[in-house]
């Protein structure tokens, strides 16, 4: 149970965080590409490696600290960084073609997926 705790902790963190940069995004670049998306993605992206390389790999890191920053917070911050993760380990495996297809399934399935939403949504509507 403190397991999920740790997790809830930092996902609302993050989910806070993620909500901050996109109201900064838009009053300052405005609403014409969703700018505050793509800044948690990458960021996050990039915090995901650092944290995981240097303090989970290097120092360590316990589970709960991963729990807490990886899963909790990273994944509130944007879920693209444990899509990053997980394109990482499989290419560090040397699951070069899995990590592809992997990365092109995740886009367009999940495309496919909201678009299979939206028309269902709008159909019972």
């Amino acid at each position: 149970m403190v397991h999920l705790i740790y997790v809830a902790l930092g996902g609302a963190i993050g989910a806070s965080l993620r909500h901050l940069v996109n109201l900064a995004s838009l009053r300052m670049l405005g609403p014409n590409l969703p700018w505050g998306t793509l800044a948690v993605n990458v960021l996050g992206s990039f915090v995901m490696g650092l944290f995981i390389e240097f303090l989970a790999r290097r120092l360590g890191g316990s589970p709960e600290l991963r729990l807490l920053v990886a899963t909790g917070l990273l994944g509130g911050f944007t879920t693209f960084s444990a899509f990053s993760l997980d394109f990482a380990g499989l290419w560090e495996r040397g699951a070069v073609s899995t990590a592809f297809l992997y990365a092109a399934g995740s886009v367009v399935f999940s495309i496919t997926a909201l678009f299979a939403g939206l028309a269902l949504g709008r159909a019972l509507a």
